[in-house]
């Protein structure tokens, strides 16, 4: 999870759309390779608006200090973090002795598995730290694919979701897919909403289980899921099941806990449809954020335009960025579109 905290509303609301007759599942082919692709709607077009660029500014939970060179050195709570950064391209703002107070480096060292290793200047630190989300406790982690735990970026998703919960002054389900350590699913809780995380990493799901306690967030309804995501919105699409918003941070390439195969080209138009599929009859929103892909955010613009046809509403696309404290540069760190309903 797949954490400045400005709440965007959705200011052009219309009156919600009346829909009795039950969504279309999609139909998938019982042979293996690539989920087939969902026919094309014939309804007009949702509203869009792009490029949008959501930010996240530094505050005292996180913050962008500087980068450049190929990193990033940023600020967790008490602890200077230093990460790779393929975009920083550019050259550090800040000299040699700000980066120097890094309290945790990730060096690329390689060990017989091909893990990354952190190094530790100042003093060991374990493989888990506290830290905090707008005034949300949770466990930081150290992993060896140079990953804590978090993605900062997403708190721009997280407090629109939280609006949304909130505005809509009724039960709200939330299905967050691909969840990782379980921010998101968090916010929801807190904000009122009936939680459904999956993830196919057990150990993902039992780091967010901890950091729901480390919140004080335990009597919450989360279920949390360890299965493929893809899987597991079938069979809910099969059993009727639907949510209110969707969220789904798929990566490039993954496998699941009985060895699914995702690809992110050939697959996220069948996981859009399907997820579109499981929608309550009003619905308030459906959120992909798209990481380390080779393409424009106009192409997954495009294809949530056609996913939701028929369906009014809007379709906002665009890069959520981290701003840089030193020099105020836009880090950008993944591309997404979301789905808001009229």
């Amino acid at each position: 999870m797949k954490p400045a905290r400005a709440k965007r509303r959705n200011d052009d609301r219309r009156s919600p759309k009346k829909q009795t007759a039950p969504r279309e599942k999609p139909q998938r082919q019982p042979e293996p390779g690539a989920r087939p692709a969902p026919p094309r709607r014939n309804g007009a077009l949702p509203d869009e608006r792009l490029p949008v660029i959501l930010e996240v500014l530094p505050n005292d939970d996180y913050a962008l200090l500087d980068s450049g060179g190929g990193q990033k050195l940023e600020q967790y709570g008490p602890y200077r973090i230093v990460r790779p950064e393929g975009q920083a391209i550019w050259q550090p703002a800040l000299g040699p002795a700000e980066w120097n107070r890094a309290d945790a480096i990730f060096t690329g060292d390689t060990d017989e598995e091909g893990m990354g290793r952190w190094r530790f200047p100042r003093e060991p630190l374990g493989e888990t730290w506290p830290m905090r989300h707008d005034g949300i406790d949770y466990l930081g982690r150290f992993t060896s694919f140079r990953h804590v735990g978090v993605f900062p970026e997403q708190a721009t998703h997280w407090s629109h979701m939280e609006t949304l919960v909130r505005e809509a002054r009724r039960p709200v389900k939330v299905l967050n897919l691909f969840g990782y350590t379980g921010l998101a699913s968090l916010v929801a809780a807190r904000a009122g909403a009936e939680v459904t995380h999956v993830d196919a990493s057990k150990k993902a799901i039992g780091w967010a289980r901890e950091n729901q306690e480390m919140a004080g967030l335990g009597e919450r309804p989360i279920r949390w899921i360890c299965e493929d995501a893809v899987k597991f919105a079938e069979r809910e699409a099969r059993r009727g099941n639907a949510y209110d918003i969707v969220l789904f941070d798929p990566p490039a390439y993954g496998r699941g806990p009985r060895g699914e195969v995702w690809q992110l080209f050939e697959d996220l138009p069948y996981l859009a449809d399907l997820c579109r599929s499981i929608l309550t009859p009003k619905p308030l929103a459906v959120v992909l954020t798209a990481y380390s892909i080779r393409a424009s955010f106009f192409a997954i613009h495009a294809l949530m335009r056609d996913t939701f046809a028929g369906d009014g509403g809007r379709v906002e696309s665009g890069e959520l960025i981290i701003r840089e404290k030193s020099a105020g540069r836009a880090l950008s760190t993944s591309l997404f579109s979301r789905w808001v309903a009229s």
